[in-house]
């Protein structure tokens, strides 16, 4: 298949992702970017953090036109992911990918397992 191809079909898995569950398109795009488009672990997750942005907002203008999106308790969070995102942003190139996978399997199986519980 064709790399431009496998790149449209996994940010369209992550588009997916992102509008059915606010969320989650990261959860995609850094196994099939290693695995599948063959993109390396750091370049991934950075690659990941700058595709989602543009996937979210599209999410959140929906969300918000169709009366889903309380703004005012949303401000908290965007603050604090900002400043963690920074923080996780100047630290990428520091950290081992090793430990970078294994936070990154566990966030899966946290997700995993709380997707599982709340049902």
């Amino acid at each position: 298949m064709d790399d431009k191809l496998k790149f449209a079909v996994t940010g369209a898995l992550a588009g997916a992702a992102n509008g059915f569950f606010g969320a989650g398109g990261g959860l995609f795009l850094v196994p099939l970017l290693c695995g599948w488009c063959h993109v390396e672990e750091r370049r991934a997750f950075a690659t990941s953090v700058a595709v989602i942005f543009p996937l979210s907002a599209l999410s959140a203008l929906i969300y918000w036109m169709r009366g889903g999106l309380d703004l005012a308790a949303a401000w908290p969070y965007l603050a604090g992911g900002a400043v963690g995102g920074w923080i996780a942003g100047r630290a990428l190139g520091r950290v081992d990918t090793v430990w970078l996978r294994r936070a990154f399997g566990l966030l899966l199986l946290y997700g995993g397992v709380r997707a599982v519980l709340l049902l």
